[in-house]
């Protein structure tokens, strides 16, 4: 199991340079007077800003040059002020013909409450080591 990693609190600045940076403009991440009109207690960060916390926790695991499949599943909102917190766990290792192994992980993203904001699963190949 890896050792959690925390993120946030998150900030309505973040979820703004996550607009401008992935060209999701949608005003429901960054227009406060928007996003409660439309029936929200404020602006939310985008799934996909979740999705890659997960994904800078799963790669400084396990290393970025290995990552061969990742995948997630969106669950609840997070909003600003929120913490969230990344885990994974190995669920299983194939051994390959070369001396690498094959590692499948499931990954979590949870809010400060508890909540599971987004989870996830991913394959990593690590490569056999020298054998010099």
């Amino acid at each position: 199991m890896a050792a959690p990693r925390e993120f946030g609190p998150l900030t309505r600045q973040m979820f703004v340079r996550y607009s401008g940076a992935s060209g999701d403009l949608n005003p429901m991440h960054y227009d406060d007077t928007m996003a409660r009109a439309a029936g929200n207690p404020s602006v939310f960060s985008q799934g996909m800003h979740q999705s890659a916390l997960l994904a800078t926790f799963a790669t400084d695991w396990l290393g970025a040059e290995s990552v061969r499949r990742f995948q997630v599943r969106f669950r609840e909102q997070v909003w600003p002020d929120d913490v969230l917190t990344c885990t994974g766990q190995i669920d299983t290792v194939t051994e390959q013909a070369d001396g690498g192994r094959l590692v499948t992980v499931s990954l979590t993203c949870s809010r400060q409450t508890g909540a599971v904001a987004i989870s996830g699963s991913a394959d990593f190949l690590i490569a056999a080591p020298d054998a010099t």
